[in-house]
């Protein structure tokens, strides 16, 4: 369905200047400062290289508006390749660009933290569809993780984790996304096209884990790996939680200390010690384990709570939409403890580490789809995962095809190119896939 041709862009009602709107946040974080500053945020890194296809991104001091320090946030990375580093290395350089440029400029703090979750699957197919015109049969995992605050969002494909110790508990942030750790993958694909199965040795039988043929991808989902099959999506899991004053540790590892270690083992032998330190820790104690045999990387970051926390929260009244409609919105685990306080008490600073959002649908029809909190996050010519702008005849609605009475329309957005309605479609099974290879072949991962 083609966009109408556009006209000249005007101001809303109700809307505001980026002028304006900088007072305002400004104005808003100042208030909030003065119930408890924001906490601090350390981090280190090691690593042990056997292929050197592991490539880890630590940048603080990102802002949403460049130069308002108060919008500033934190954001680290894990890419751990496969079939060479050409993905991790592109991902490593165009993802964090990728997923800011589709976040609305004008956002308030709260409506940029609801829009992540769905600028997060827009960015990391956007950087996947990208660097399959440039290469093709290297793969990466991607385990991202941004810190604004004391919300923690994490995204990632493949299988290098995040883990998060807080209040004495641990809390994954990441999805295993190898075959042997989800049927439901294995049903997606294989109804998608793709052959699930174990490497056949001589005799017929049959050893290793899961795979997916041709190429012999271990996991479901990755960027890159486009002589494997469409259906290895880049669509993440993502998950987004608000710590509570007393912050956390969260440790972001590629396979080659998951292989080695568990969650608990990780916290317990790094226990005490500085984030590089402490990482550089878990890196040897991985090592010893079982042997350099993969790439071993280990970022470790504390998130510090201020060192003086008032304990009266003054806070503010907040508009329903953005970040406060995303928590009301999308379900929260909650503690027995938790769940028998009084009301005006959940109003206040929670005392544990509270749950806002967790997605890991595949379907990236349901990602853009109109309903989703910031539903007028896209805007109405340009593409909802490229941001390319869209002439008339070339923008094409996501709701095309589907029949919804009364809810959209199929000339309602969000709208792609036709590149991206493509790519969609072949992430969908709607496309042919590439020619099926041996399960006797080597593997990619």
């Amino acid at each position: 369905m083609a966009v109408a041709e556009a006209r000249t862009p005007r101001r809303r009602h109700g809307s505001m200047a980026l002028a304006d709107l900088l007072l305002r946040e400004a104005s808003a974080e100042r208030a909030d400062a003065a119930g408890g500053e924001r906490p601090g945020v350390a981090a280190g890194q090691a690593a042990r290289a056997r292929k050197g296809e592991d490539y880890a991104l630590l940048k603080q001091g990102c802002e949403r508006h460049p130069g308002a320090s108060f919008s500033a946030f934190a954001w680290f990375q894990m890419f751990d390749g496969h079939n060479g580093a050409a993905a991790a290395v592109y991902a490593k350089e165009r993802l964090l660009a990728n997923v800011l440029g589709c976040v609305p400029a004008h956002l308030t703090r709260d409506e940029w933290l609801a829009a992540l979750p769905r600028a997060l699957v827009a960015g990391f197919v956007k950087t996947d569809k990208d660097f399959q015109t440039r290469a093709h049969s290297s793969g990466t995992t991607v385990t991202l993780v941004i810190i604004d605050g004391s919300v923690v969002t994490a995204a990632s494909v493949g299988d290098s984790r995040c883990v998060l110790e807080a209040e004495g508990s641990i809390y994954y942030l990441s999805a295993d996304h190898r075959f042997d750790a989800s049927g439901e993958e294995v049903g997606r694909v294989t109804e998608c096209g793709g052959e699930v199965g174990r490497l056949n040795i001589v005799g017929g039988a049959e050893i290793g884990p899961l795979r997916c043929w041709p190429g012999g991808l271990c996991l479901s989902r990755s960027i890159g790996d486009q002589d494997v099959g469409e259906f290895i999506i880049p669509v993440p899991f993502v998950k987004q939680i608000k710590l509570s004053s007393a912050g956390g540790r969260l440790i972001i590892s590629s396979d080659g200390v998951w292989d080695a270690l568990t969650a608990e083992m990780a916290f317990s032998c790094a226990r005490g010690l500085p984030p590089e330190a402490a990482a550089d820790q878990i890196v040897k104690e991985a090592v010893d384990a079982k042997g350099l045999r993969d790439d071993t990387t280990c970022i470790v970051i504390d998130i510090i709570p201020p060192e003086k926390p008032k304990s009266t929260i003054h806070s503010r009244k907040k508009a329903r939409n953005g970040f406060s409609l995303l928590k009301n919105i999308f379900i929260r685990k909650r503690t027995s403890d938790t769940l028998s306080r009084a009301d005006t008490e959940r109003t206040s600073e929670p005392d544990l580490v509270e749950e806002v959002f967790e997605d890991g649908c595949p379907s990236l029809l349901r990602w853009l789809d109109s309903e989703y909190p910031v539903r007028n996050m896209f805007k109405l010519f340009v593409c909802a995962i490229c941001q390319v702008e869209l002439e008339s005849g070339q923008g094409i609605s996501i709701h095309e095809g589907l029949s919804k009475p009364g809810k959209v329309c199929p000339w309602d957005g969000p709208f792609l190119c036709h590149s991206c309605q493509e790519k969609k479609e072949a992430m969908e099974g709607k496309r042919p896939s590439r020619d099926s290879s041996s399960r006797n072949s080597g593997s990619s991962e």
